[in-house]
């Protein structure tokens, strides 16, 4: 019987230097998509798939991602006096469990692979998910939960993944595809950012993982690659032939919030998947495209 998925891993270390001067003092992870940071839909699509403890691998200067999922009980007790229990249930809804929320410090930038490293003795022996903020889903299904399901069905290790223009798959981690049913990809390796003539498929993981604790052992190796850094996609290849790998094409669309277009995309595409303010901002997206 394949164990429970009850912990996830959500590194949110990095600079976001990409979005300076904003991240000057406000964690890119911080930065809202409509009403919520881009880390909080996070944890609620974490917390719709059953997670139950969270993990953020942080840095210095990151210490309001803490902040976020704790109670604020002035601000609550404010909001609860002035009968706003719109706001009230919001600020609520964000908070974590005590005890279910962990924090460590990431102190050098070794990449992925370290992040989840540093997250070990936290995790323990048992498979996890990982999730990257900066990734967002939109879906009928919290893709989370889609990954777990299938999971509790093949083992091992299992990552969202999409075909990508093969023009960019250096900048992907790309499946070596060894059997596919067009749903589940079974693979027989993985490439970190291959060149387009060098990668053996398309099919590209996104910001979500559920890995097998098989791959501590490997990352504990701190064995360096693409970038000169210690990568996720290299530590989980050394592990196939002790479990099974499998890419998942996912239900939704994903939308890039590291970079300036996919932010403002995601923007709009959660906007138009708002009932409270779809049909007005579509009237408005339709203005700015009649102007010349």
């Amino acid at each position: 019987m394949v164990q429970r998925v009850r912990k996830a891993v959500l590194p949110v270390a990095g600079l976001g230097t990409r979005f300076l001067p904003a991240t000057k003092v406000i964690p890119k992870e911080m930065i809202t998509v409509i009403d919520k940071p881009v880390v909080q839909y996070a944890v609620e699509e974490a917390r719709a798939a059953g997670i139950e403890e969270f993990i953020f691998v942080t840095a210095d200067g990151k210490e309001s991602i803490a902040m976020h999922f704790q109670p604020h009980l002035v601000l609550e007790r404010s909001l609860e006096e002035k009968g706003k229990t719109t706001e009230l249930n919001a600020v609520r809804n964000a908070n974590l469990p005590p005890g279910k929320a962990h924090f460590v410090k990431q102190h050098d930038p070794l990449g992925l692979g370290h992040a989840v490293w540093c997250a070990m003795q936290l995790v323990g022996n048992e498979p996890f998910a990982v999730m990257l903020p900066d990734d967002m889903v939109l879906s009928k299904t919290p893709c989370m939960r889609q990954l777990i399901e299938a999971h509790a069905k093949v083992g091992g290790h299992v990552v969202a993944v999409e075909d990508v223009p093969r023009e960019h798959t250096n900048r992907y981690g790309i499946l070596d595809v060894l059997e596919d049913d067009g749903k589940i990809a079974k693979a027989k390796g993985l490439v970190e950012k291959p060149a387009p003539d060098k990668a053996p498929s398309t099919l590209a993981i996104i910001g979500r993982y559920v890995i097998d604790p098989s791959v501590f052992p490997e990352l504990d190796k701190h064995t360096k690659g693409a970038g000169n850094e210690i990568q996720l996609t290299d530590a989980l290849n050394r592990t196939i032939e002790k479990v099974p790998f499998h890419g998942l094409r996912f239900e939704g669309r994903r939308y890039d919030c590291g970079t300036h277009l996919g932010f403002v995309e995601a923007n709009v595409a959660f906007g138009l998947a708002n009932p409270a303010m779809s049909d007005k901002l579509r009237v408005i997206v339709q203005k700015l495209l009649d102007m010349k």
